[in-house]
């Protein structure tokens, strides 16, 4: 199958939820829902922008041909550069077509919220 989808996208909003309740697997996150329909690997470079710092990143992860990754903001480093309970946007910049949508779980309360979009295509 050939590459759907294009090779920028914006996702304007993000918030990782400060809390969860449940079990870990239901941890309040947001997700870079990735999709590669080509016959190639994307490689796809993720960059965090914020309202009161400089951007983060570029994190590469990579998208195997004919496949998805649901990439969690939250999980792309350990070093603080993903605030919880703070605004940021990101830009995903990949070598081939794909087609990107932004999930947030907000599990803050026992009654969980889900949000899913497609991000901003370029």
């Amino acid at each position: 199958m050939e590459h759907i989808g294009h090779r920028v996208w914006a996702i304007p909003e993000g918030f990782v939820p400060d809390g969860s309740t449940g079990p870990e697997s239901m941890a309040s996150h947001e997700t870079a829902c990735i999709l590669n329909t080509g016959d190639e690997d994307a490689h796809v470079k993720i960059t965090l922008f914020f309202p009161d710092r400089e951007p983060a990143g570029p994190y590469e992860v990579a998208v195997p041909a004919r496949r998805t990754l649901h990439q969690r903001f939250n999980e792309l480093t350990d070093d603080g550069s993903v605030p919880v309970g703070a605004d940021y946007a990101s830009v995903l910049v990949s070598d081939v077509p794909v087609v990107v949508q932004h999930t947030r779980l907000d599990s803050r309360q026992a009654a969980n919220a889900l949000l899913s979009t497609i991000a901003y295509a370029s």
